[in-house]
């Protein structure tokens, strides 16, 4: 059964993914990610960090590739 938190392999996952994402499609997962991280609030906050660290790794992605710009 999987765990409800990010494990490092979600993180090795997300990174990999995010890295072949255009910046619409890491700006679109961001966005999404953080509108179910908002959705769990107060209900589950496990699944609601869940959703913050996908956030937060999709959205790295973006800071990395505005500094190299």
């Amino acid at each position: 059964m999987r765990p409800e938190h990010a494990t490092p392999q979600d993180f090795a996952t997300w990174e990999t993914r995010a890295k072949a994402m255009s910046a619409a499609e890491l700006l679109f997962t961001v966005k999404d990610c953080q509108e179910a991280e908002a959705a769990m609030r107060g209900h589950n906050p496990v699944k609601e960090g869940f959703y913050s660290d996908q956030a937060s790794t999709f959205g790295m992605e973006l800071t990395r590739r505005r500094r190299s710009a």
